[in-house]
């Protein structure tokens, strides 16, 4: 499988749609009913734990087979933290392949990993908003959206003028969100599809 011909499987737009209802809720701050489980509380957390073990394994399942089928060699490491699953592919050493799996600025990441929530959707009947990396990208990028939060933040205090970053996804900007609020500043997601951006000002 070609990155070319991955990368255009699926429009990351879909992504946008999945995501931004729900990181935006997080991104303003707004409470999810998580405080109103009450008595059940206990049960559907082991119900929920239970359902994103579920979808690791099915995601794992439909990894291992696309990287059989494009002869790429990679190891899937799944864990569930903070009510999502992250699936991981690496490799000891670099595998011919494994990269073009990433693409440009992750673009083809994000396809597969869009795919692979509908692989997930299509077997559970359950949306899934794991989280897909590959040979450690999404957290090398975590280090350039904090530095990219830091900059604008540094700017925005300079200037006193807001400051509008480049479109991303819903996942990164939520690191972002997360990072300009952690440095007191205030950030809000503008503009529509593959154009959402973050726009950061001090108020």
């Amino acid at each position: 499988m070609s990155a070319e011909s991955t990368e255009h499987a699926i429009s990351t737009e879909a992504i946008e749609d999945q995501d931004d209802v729900l990181s935006e809720v997080q991104d303003s701050g707004q409470d999810t009913d998580e405080g109103a489980e009450g008595a059940e509380g206990s049960e559907d957390r082991g119900s929920s734990a239970s359902r994103l073990e579920e979808e690791g394994d099915v995601a794992a399942d439909y990894l291992e087979e696309l990287l059989d089928i494009a002869d790429i060699d990679g190891d899937i490491d799944i864990e569930v933290r903070n009510g999502r699953t992250y699936i991981s592919i690496v490799a000891e050493e670099e595998a011919a392949g494994l990269e073009n799996l990433v693409g440009k600025d992750g673009e083809v990441l994000e396809a597969l990993q869009e795919l692979t929530r509908l692989a997930v959707l299509s077997a559970t009947e359950t949306r899934s908003r794991l989280v897909l990396d590959i040979n450690g990208y999404r957290s090398e990028r975590a280090g350039e959206l904090q530095k990219l939060a830091e900059d604008a933040v540094e700017s925005v205090k300079t200037s006193g003028e807001a400051v509008a970053l480049a479109p991303m996804s819903a996942y990164e900007r939520k690191i972002v969100h997360d990072a300009v609020a952690e440095l007191g500043l205030v950030s809000e997601s503008e503009g529509e599809g593959a154009d959402r951006h973050i726009v950061v000002s001090a108020d």
